[in-house]
């Protein structure tokens, strides 16, 4: 894959934060008055401890809807699912980033916001998808989406009408400084630093030899060349077949160029819940071939026996 080929496709599928220029400034939308300019650290303290999920009031973000189950707490998103009428929605508060991208475009917010923080609009799927975008002082945006069961364009107005509730809910938690942090047991990957693993020189063969982890703002996903790694929180579902690779049983797929090993530690007191390390090696020749393979199963070897 040509190296401009090659940086597009990373780029795209993980975290733009790694690889974007800086924002250019937006039109802010109307405030409240009396506080300086808004930053994204001001606003939500230490991104790797942000507990997205204390953004989402829930009543305000489903109205007259359902809850399916409790919201998903993972690392750099909260997962809110409803069903109203005989739709389901879903809500998706998180990451934060930052960084040009042209399908962002200014939006009309007709609720209170902090001084110096506007909404954005994104066009990026939105047939079937509504993506706001809370964009603080300093550029940095925290995204919500919400998409639904049925996909037809008709419903992208319920779909818009949920992103406008969960952004008033995220603006209204910001303002009254009630902004959560994880509570993570002592073992928990999401105390871990993903670059620091990366950043060795048994991995320089299957990374590149002069590259450098690049991390993303929100603490939980890394970039160092062909590698890729990240850690999150999921559903705890049957995996397929595993192998032993660095001490853990993991799963090793492919998709694309890519070549992923993932694996998977339990959440003491949470049986439905998993901690998930997921690494990622993409092929130089736009498929994930045995030697893109053989070389994710080399990094999961070296990085897994780091995780607590």
């Amino acid at each position: 894959m040509p190296p401009k080929r090659l940086s597009a496709v990373l780029c795209g599928l993980f975290l733009a934060a790694a690889c974007a220029t800086p924002e250019p400034a937006v039109t802010p939308s109307p405030t409240t008055a009396g506080d300086e300019a808004l930053t994204a650290s001001e606003a939500l303290g230490e991104y790797s401890s942000l507990d997205y999920c204390s953004l989402v009031d829930q009543r305000k973000v489903i109205g007259g809807g359902n809850a399916v189950k409790p919201p998903l707490t993972s690392f750099e998103f909260c997962r809110l699912e409803f069903v109203e009428g005989a739709n389901r929605y879903t809500v998706t508060t998180g990451p934060i980033g930052s960084g040009q991208d042209p399908n962002n475009q200014p939006y009309e917010y007709a609720g209170p916001l902090p001084e110096g923080v506007s909404v954005q609009q994104s066009t990026f799927n939105e047939d079937t998808a509504c993506t706001r975008l809370l964009t603080f002082a300093d550029g940095i945006r925290l995204s919500i989406t919400v998409t639904s069961d049925d996909k037809a364009p008709a419903d992208q107005a319920d779909r818009c009408r949920t992103a406008d509730a969960a952004v008033g809910s995220a603006a209204g938690v910001i303002a009254a400084r009630k902004v959560g942090r994880l509570n993570l047991d002592q073992r928990s990957w999401g105390r871990v630093a993903p670059c620091a693993l990366l950043d060795r020189h048994e991995l320089d063969a299957a990374a590149g030899a002069e590259t450098k982890p690049a991390p993303a703002l929100s603490g939980h996903n890394c970039i160092r060349g062909k590698v890729s790694f990240s850690l999150s929180v999921g559903a705890d579902t049957t995996p397929g077949a595993t192998e032993a690779l660095g001490g853990r049983q993991a799963q090793v797929t492919t998709s694309g160029a890519f070549c992923q090993v993932t694996t998977h530690r339990p959440i003491p007191g949470t049986p439905d819940r998993v901690e998930q390390a997921a690494l990622s090696v993409v092929g130089v020749d736009g498929a994930a071939e045995d030697a893109t393979c053989a070389a994710a199963r080399e990094v999961a070897a070296a990085v897994f026996p780091k995780l607590p």
